[in-house]
């Protein structure tokens, strides 16, 4: 059982924060970036060396990336207002959900790369650690026709880095609970006509340990979290050419490896041993600009991305015994490839106009432990965009954007099925933006975005070990975005933002049982169909700004309700209603700061039945800088030990400890 915070206590912990707070906001720091990566809506060209904010995304940088100790993916977006984090699918792997949207519908990309997983379009996030970036960009809603199909609900956008000096770099070593070892290097140079980044960064942990409030069941004991352990190792390089001052071309390549196990549900009834011998990820892309005279620039990306990994299943829990070791092995090698053009023009006069193709091509390739062939698909997706950015007066921003997408199934095989080769699908999509500028530091905007989400390979044809019919003819789902916001500097030093949001989604994707059951098994087969309809309504406040000068607070508040209109008797899961943030930079002298951090959110729904308790934790770190480039590090998180989980049966860490070494030149 989840110990649950005083309901009392924590909407009075609430009503005095939000008292103090208005709006989140992570100021930018000046951190060397690749700026061909960034995806932005603008009528004006990014400066160099400059990481402009999209109108309506939100940037979380490297500063603070170190500052709150965020190593992987997944735990640095969970610092901005709108996001949450779910343990979704029977794999139990963390995914990003953005004002209610899944990992689905909120892709993830490298440098404005598509990198998510082809066949289901999911991705474990925190495979994906941070030591290598610049800053990771989150788009909520409205984002720009440049990322391409599928950005149903937004996109998170992870930025290299880019060297500036002829030499620069920095290296960190740390520890922490569960016998966590990380170590990461990165090096750059810069010398005028062009440039070299590379890193190498290395994240092992053998388990990790629970709070001491879990009450033990027979297929948890408690302690060490069973299964727990991880390993990922990340390897990225990137050679830049940049031959005049509006020039650039990139060639990157990055490869990450890991293994890891599942800590299996601690309700015996349920509970999975699975274990990924290996999960990794090969990327090799290309990315450019090029000035076709004074008005027009040309981008190009393209790119190759391969993800291998293989699952064992294993008979219980000394995984040492595979019961069927062709069936309960699978393996999987899949590959996207595929590139986009963006050709944009400033000729006519305040107007900056964009046209923008894509193409992509997935590949899902899978084999059972005798290496044989158990499916075998393949998808093209194509795209067409127009975006127009006017400039009506030098305050009043106009942005809109068209969009066409189209896929089609080239190859469907399922061995032991005959499916059907489905026919072409397709949406257009179309969007507006008003963006007024108050003063130099303060803008009022106003969106709405149409977008969709074509269904994925497994949408369409996976059987879900027997127990689900293939639906060939999925259509796609659609969500128009609404947004009235804030983001601005009310008092110098302070940012603040302000957004209330709504989303009317239809056509959703979701499963449909058999008459008079609520289960999918061989005898009562499910089937996924264009059957939901769900309204998400809500708002984002968040606050950051110096109190003294030896102090800094901040913080974020969301609120959230989501509707099950089709079917308000089936719940929506893996969404809290409530989250709060709230963090203190405080420095009693030079060499040393100290951040204290509080996060909390309302309970959500794990099931049609369960809901999770809601939960608080306090995390605590200091930080002491001996020389000016060195930097020791000590902290907490979950300070107080709370024992809670984001699915039901699968508790959370409790109290853990690090310890880190960081230098810079």
């Amino acid at each position: 059982m989840l110990k649950n915070t005083n309901p009392s206590s924590r909407k009075k912990l609430l009503a005095i924060l939000i008292a103090n707070l208005l709006t989140v906001g992570f100021a930018m720091a000046a951190e060397p970036v690749f700026e061909l990566g960034t995806v932005q809506v603008s009528a004006r060209k990014t400066l160099i060396g400059e990481v402009a904010e999209d109108q309506v995304s939100s940037l979380i940088t490297r500063e603070e990336m170190k500052q709150f100790n965020r190593d992987n993916v997944g735990d640095a977006v969970n610092l901005l207002s709108g996001v949450s984090i779910a343990l979704g699918g029977m794999r139990n792997e963390r995914a990003i959900n953005i004002r209610g949207f899944d990992s689905r519908q909120t892709p993830l990309f490298i440098d404005g790369i598509p990198v998510y997983v082809p066949y289901d379009g999911n991705v474990d996030i925190t495979r994906f650690t941070t030591a290598d970036l610049a800053a990771i960009q989150v788009a909520k809603g409205f984002s720009s026709v440049s990322y391409g199909p599928n950005v149903m609900g937004g996109a998170v956008n992870l930025i290299s880095r880019k060297p500036r000096a002829v030499l620069e770099g920095d290296a960190s070593l740390g520890f922490g609970s569960g016998n966590e070892r990380q170590t990461s290097v990165n090096v750059g140079s810069n010398q005028g006509l062009w440039y070299i980044q590379a890193g190498a960064s290395y994240l092992e942990s053998d388990y990790f340990p629970m709070s001491k409030d879990y009450q033990p069941t027979t297929r948890e004991d408690g302690g060490h979290r069973e299964n727990s352990y991880r390993k990922d190792q990340k390897l990225s390089l990137k050679l830049g050419l940049t031959p005049n001052a509006s020039d650039e071309y990139t060639i990157s390549y990055t490869r990450q490896e890991g293994e890891k196990g599942q800590p299996p549900s601690t309700y015996p009834s349920v509970s999975r041993f699975w274990q990924w011998p290996y999960w990794d990820k090969e990327s090799l892309y290309f990315v450019s600009s090029t000035a076709l005279g004074e008005n027009e620039t040309l981008k190009v990306r393209m790119y190759d991305d391969k993800f291998k990994n293989s699952l064992h299943i294993f008979s219980n829990a000394t995984y040492t015994t595979i019961a069927n070791p062709v069936a309960d092995i699978s393996a999987y090698d899949d590959e996207t490839y595929g590139g986009s053009l963006e050709l944009s023009s400033v000729r006519l006069a305040n107007n900056e106009i964009k046209f923008v193709t894509h193409y992509k091509g997935d590949k899902h390739l899978a084999t059972d432990g005798a290496g044989a062939t158990t499916e075998s698909f393949q998808d093209t997706l194509l795209s067409y965009a127009i975006e127009d950015n006017l400039k009506i007066t030098p305050d009043l921003l106009l942005s809109l954007g068209l969009s066409h997408h189209s896929l089609t199934a080239d190859r469907v095989f399922k061995s032991g099925a005959t499916i059907t080769v489905p026919d072409e699908k397709s949406a257009t999509n179309g969007q507006a933006g008003l963006f007024y500028d108050l003063t130099a530091n303060a803008r009022l905007y106003a969106t709405v975005a149409q977008k969709t989400r074509l269904p994925t390979l497994k949408d369409r044809f996976s059987l879900r070990f027997s127990t689900y019919i293939e639906n060939p003819a999925l259509a796609p789902e659609e969500s128009i975005n609404y947004e009235i916001g804030y983001q601005g500097s009310p008092w110098p030093g302070a940012k603040a933002e302000a957004a209330i949001f709504y989303s009317d989604i239809s056509d959703k994707i979701q499963t449909v049982y058999r008459p008079g059951t609520t289960t999918c098994t061989g005898a009562n087969r499910c089937q996924m169909q264009n059957v939901g309809k769900v309204r998400s309504t809500g708002f984002e406040l968040g606050l950051r700004t110096p109190l003294a000068s030896w102090l800094d607070v901040g913080g974020n508040f969301t609120f959230i309700n989501m509707e099950n209109v089709s079917s308000p008797s089936t719940k929506l899961t893996d969404v809290p209603s409530e989250k709060l943030s709230i963090y203190a930079l405080i420095r009693p002298f030079g060499q040393l700061e100290i951040i204290p951090f509080i996060e909390s959110e309302s309970s959500r729904w794990a099931s049609n039945t369960v809901k999770t308790g809601d939960h608080t934790t306090i995390n605590l770190k200091a930080a002491y800088r001996p020389l000016k480039d060195l930097t020791l590090e000590a902290g907490v998180t979950n300070l107080t030990d709370e024992n809670y989980a984001l699915a039901d049966g699968f508790p959370n860490p409790g109290r853990m400890w690090f310890a880190n070494a960081n230098y810079r030149f």
